[in-house]
């Protein structure tokens, strides 16, 4: 029996084992090539045979190091007669030369795990052959000049932002002093009646709020007897203030009776013993002072004689001249602070850019502004060259036979560009021409240009030949000189500089003209910028 089970056990073990070892010889992994480039992509694929129940997860994340993983595809299925193939692919990357392993990866199949086996993969140099492909030396750094037009408009931005704040900053608060004032408008009596109602939502406990109290209840009717009864009652003590109260109505002009100005002694004395005696009195007591102080108010106002109408219209003109004067005042405060900050971040500008860049900018000079605004890069003509202007040169329509012409700007207001393509009878063949004969060819090229500038009736020329030479080395004709160009009015004309360069090919001939006015301040610049992005297309 024992035997049995043994035979039994071992049988289902052996199965097991058989079934792993199955499922190992299945996985298959298989790469594009074992040697690449460096920088070449390589594809990697892991193909697993099964059935339609079978279950393969790979990892989420899978680790390719010292590869860089550039893609991961989704598992791809493929029924093959009887059986499942599942297919799973990976894109990889390495930019290091030298031979590298790509790692094992784990699967899981049908719950099991399965490593794959790992693939030996050698990256190689890319040889460079310095014979058909000569080596040159790195260009050394070029000087850019800085371009001030994003600064400049970043601080005028700036500026005016401080400008609109320290505005908005000054409309609050003459909005909030306006309330304050209008506040302060309510006719004394009204006012005075309005802040003891305050006062009456106060409760005081301890002696500092006691004397704050009083403080503000002795205030009211100070302030309130100043502003009707006329008696410098702030600046007075309490005994000067009764004395001038009571001669006042001896005189006739306050008729007050005994037992107000009691009332009011009794709460000046009480206010006295609060803010120099530190003085705690009971609330009721508190409360009776600012009744008392109410009536008084209110006595008063019944006693004052009633003011005449020269008076009343006195008072109104006087207080409409004071707010105007008030307003002025105002207005004057704001505009030289603005002014006075304009003036500070113009400073500010002239000095980081210079007084020229900046009153160029401001005036908006048309060189500056054409200097400054987003060039167009375009190509013109045939064979086909690549430049840089301000404008797009426009074709013109009507040229004579065998010329195409491209131009934009005015010599006279900014700069002219011109470039154009003049069709030339080609060359003998097998025919070299002497040195002698390329010089009175070129001088020949010269003497045209210069009689087509005279028939657009250039004048006082001083123009001479200079060598150049293009990107790629080349050697060309050059014209660079000044001359005289006739106004609009007829009358008077213009220095301007002349900058020409003429590209000789066997069947055409390849003109860039250049003209603006002698003292412009931006010419050169533009000038230079132009003649730097030329290039000639050899390949399209």
């Amino acid at each position: 029996m024992r035997q049995i089970i043994f035979l039994l056990c071992f049988s289902v073990l052996f199965s097991f084992t058989k079934g792993i070892a199955q499922t190992y010889e299945e996985l298959l992994v298989a790469v594009d090539s074992t040697e690449l480039r460096i920088g070449e992509q390589i594809n990697i694929r892991y193909q697993i045979k099964g059935d339609s129940l079978s279950q393969i997860q790979f990892a989420e994340q899978p680790n390719f190091a010292p590869f860089e993983l550039l893609e991961d595809f989704p598992l791809d299925t493929l029924r093959s007669q009887a059986h499942y193939l599942f297919t799973k692919k990976y894109a990889l990357i390495q930019f290091d030369s030298g031979t590298y392993w790509i790692p094992k990866q784990k699967i899981l199949i049908n719950g099991v795990g399965a490593i794959s086996d790992s693939i030996s993969i050698r990256v190689n140099t890319v040889l460079v052959d310095t014979l058909k492909q000569p080596l040159f030396d790195i260009k050394p750094l070029v000087a850019v000049k800085r371009g001030y037009k994003k600064l400049t408009q970043q601080i005028l931005i700036t500026v005016f932002g401080l400008i609109l704040l320290i505005l908005a900053v000054f409309l609050v608060l003459r909005v909030q002093k306006k309330l304050i004032e209008k506040r302060k408008e309510l006719p004394p009596f009204d006012r005075a009646l309005l802040e003891l109602k305050a006062l009456e939502e106060e409760r005081p406990r301890l002696q500092e709020e006691y004397k704050s109290y009083y403080s503000k209840l002795t205030d009211v009717v100070r302030r309130y007897l100043e502003e009707e009864a006329n008696i410098t009652a702030l600046e007075s003590t309490s005994k000067e203030l009764l004395k001038k109260l009571e001669l006042l109505k001896d005189s006739g002009k306050l008729d007050l009776d005994g037992e107000t100005l009691r009332s009011l002694k009794r709460v000046l004395e009480h206010a006295d013993l609060v803010k120099f005696a530190r003085s705690a009195p009971e609330f009721e007591v508190a409360t009776n002072d600012r009744n008392l102080v109410e009536d008084v108010v209110i006595k008063t106002q019944e006693a004052l004689p009633e003011p005449t109408q020269e008076e009343i219209e006195a008072t109104a003109a006087y207080q409409k001249v004071l707010k105007k004067q008030k307003r002025q005042k105002q207005f004057k405060i704001a505009g030289f602070g603005t002014l006075g900050l304009i003036l500070f971040a113009g400073l500010i500008t002239v000095y980081i850019y210079g007084f020229g860049n900046v009153k160029d900018t401001l005036i908006q000079y048309p060189t500056k502004v054409m200097m400054n605004n987003k060039w167009v890069q375009s190509q013109y003509g045939t064979p086909a060259l690549l430049l840089a202007t301000p404008e797009v040169l426009v074709r013109a329509a009507e040229t004579p036979k065998g010329t195409i012409l491209f131009s934009a700007g005015d010599p006279l207001n900014s700069v002219y560009v011109q470039m154009s393509f003049i069709q030339q009878a080609p060359p003998e063949q097998g025919k070299e021409k002497s040195e002698e004969e390329q010089q009175q060819e070129t001088q020949e090229i010269i003497n045209k240009i210069i009689a087509g500038l005279e028939e657009d009736g250039a004048a006082n020329m001083l123009i001479n030949p200079d060598p150049f030479k293009t990107k790629d080395g080349s050697e060309v004709i050059q014209l660079s000189g000044t001359l005289d160009l006739l106004n609009p009015d007829g009358k008077e004309r213009t220095r301007c500089r002349l900058r020409s360069i003429i590209l000789p090919f066997e069947q055409v001939q390849v003109e860039l003209r250049m003209l603006y006015a002698k003292d412009d301040r931006y010419g050169d610049k533009i000038e230079a910028r132009i003649i730097e992005s030329l290039e000639v297309l050899k390949e399209l």
